[in-house]
């Protein structure tokens, strides 16, 4: 018999441990019962958007308590959304809404002036700059829909984040309006400023919106006192001698003296400056089309778009011409250096 050297002897023990023992320790484990893998239960971690802004907050002047809110710009962009446009609305027409906000906010935080708001505030709660809501107000408005409508609103702001709206690099003036009378309007038809992405486009689906038609009745006194002029007999009142591109008043010759639509509209309360008239009597009747002034997004018309399948994308491209979809976070790197 041949003698087996030890170190041999000692080689075969140590390979036969290192091919036993791992089996053994697995076999247990390797029933049809258990998988035999290590479960992992860990929080998924939510990426963030591509673009996102820094970290930037916006001072907000509370008309009704006086007080100065600072807020996270996300957070103030919820409550502006949910100000500003109905929850119930369609969530492509929110998204819409969100980047309009977001836009405007951008665009007003770069701008060097001095608007002389109480203490440290950067825009007011009102339509002078935009209607802002805090989760308090919220919850009074909307009761027990809050938390159903707080998620669907930040979920809209959220899927839009750190996107604006441009113009050849800049921040547009994202104008936005209730309902058209079935088409948008020219700015220079409103403003001074022709801007070249706030034309008068269609927008059709405004004929379904609750504020699409209005009227108003005011005796003949008032109308004549808050026009300044004075109605001829008889049942005429007035002509409109020039309509805009929005098919909306531009001027009218009432009884020799020729007035601006949109002076019409603010002096007498109109909704719109589609309106036509007719005395019955004592009184003149007005009747309109469209709520607001009729630049820029129709907010049903968006919502109306989105019902049909456009996302956001398609519907703020619809109603400002020639714009683009760009990142926020190097025009708010400047905001943050002028600090």
């Amino acid at each position: 018999m041949t003698k087996i050297k030890p170190f041999i002897l000692l080689a075969s023990i140590l390979f036969a441990v290192t091919i036993i023992v791992p089996s053994l320790l697995v076999i247990p484990f390797s029933n049809n019962e258990e998988t035999g893998k290590l479960d992992e239960e860990l929080e998924e971690t939510v990426a963030e958007p591509a673009g996102t802004e820094p970290a930037i907050e916006v001072a907000v002047f509370r008309t009704a308590t006086k007080k100065v809110e600072n807020l996270a710009m996300e957070d103030y962009l919820v409550g502006v959304v949910s100000a500003e446009m109905p929850a119930e609305f369609e969530d492509e027409a929110l998204k819409a809404q969100a980047l309009t906000a977001r836009t405007y906010i951008v665009q007003h935080l770069m701008k060097d002036q001095d608007l002389n708001i109480p203490g440290d505030a950067q825009v007011y709660d009102t339509v002078d700059h935009q209607v802002y809501k805090n989760k308090e107000e919220l919850k009074k408005q909307w009761k027990e829909e809050y938390d159903s409508n707080i998620k669907k609103v930040t979920e809209a702001v959220r899927a839009t984040a750190g996107q604006i709206l441009t113009y050849e690099g800049n921040p547009i003036q994202a104008q936005f309006f209730s309902t058209s009378n079935g088409f948008t309007e020219n700015s220079e038809s409103v403003w001074t400023n022709a801007i070249p992405y706030l034309k008068s486009v269609e927008s059709p689906w405004d004929q379904k919106s609750p504020e699409f038609t209005d009227q108003l009745v005011i005796a003949v006194p008032d109308f004549e006192a808050k026009l300044g002029v004075s109605l001829p007999e008889g049942p005429a009142i007035g002509s409109v001698t020039e309509r805009t591109a929005g098919k909306r008043v531009s001027k009218v010759n009432i009884n020799g003296k020729e007035l601006k639509g949109v002076d019409i509209r603010e002096k007498l309360g109109l909704r719109s400056t589609d309106f036509t008239w007719e005395r019955k009597g004592d009184n003149v009747v007005i009747q309109t089309k469209g709520y607001g002034h009729g630049v820029g997004m129709s907010q049903y018309g968006a919502n109306g778009m989105a019902a049909e399948g456009k996302t956001y994308k398609e519907i703020v491209n619809h109603y400002y011409k020639g714009v683009e979809i760009s990142t926020s976070d190097t025009m708010l790197a400047k905001v943050m250096a002028k600090k």
